[in-house]
């Protein structure tokens, strides 16, 4: 019964992946839903669980309940993980603009600016530089 859905929390951006019918009951397609989560409700159940996604298209905000067990859920993707400390962000209906951003927070190196990568070629180059400008800070202190 139950799917194999990531973690979510408030405060993430995820894509949902979600499976529309076309008009006349002719073949589907998936559509894409890209937003910020701003509440997730477990329920009684493990297949009671939904989150409210939203965005902002064309000016207006569109928030849309997802079933986290629904058929018509194909995926769920976490794009980005937002630093919250709540766990309803209904405040964010009323902002725009510069208000309502999230500070980003990367956890893990799966999110690409994590940790950078230390640069150990420069650090050889300024220890062996070091005592170049050692060298030349003394000659110039006995001109």
């Amino acid at each position: 019964m139950t799917k194999n859905v990531p973690d979510i929390r408030s405060g993430y951006t995820v894509r949902v992946h979600e499976r529309i019918q076309d008009e006349e009951g002719g073949k589907g397609r998936i559509q894409i839903f890209e937003g910020l989560v701003i509440g997730v409700h477990n329920g009684h159940t493990s297949t009671d669980r939904t989150i409210t996604v939203r965005r902002i298209a064309s000016g207006v905000g569109v928030e849309k309940n997802f079933p986290l067990v629904s058929p018509l859920v194909e995926k769920i993707e976490v794009k980005k993980i937002a630093k919250v400390r709540r766990a309803k962000l209904n405040f964010l209906r009323g902002r725009t603009g510069k208000s309502a951003r999230l500070s980003e927070r990367f956890t893990t190196k799966e999110f690409g600016i994590a940790v950078a990568p230390p640069e150990t070629a420069n650090v050889e180059e300024t220890a062996e530089a070091a005592p170049d400008q050692a060298k030349a800070k003394e000659e110039k202190k006995t001109e």
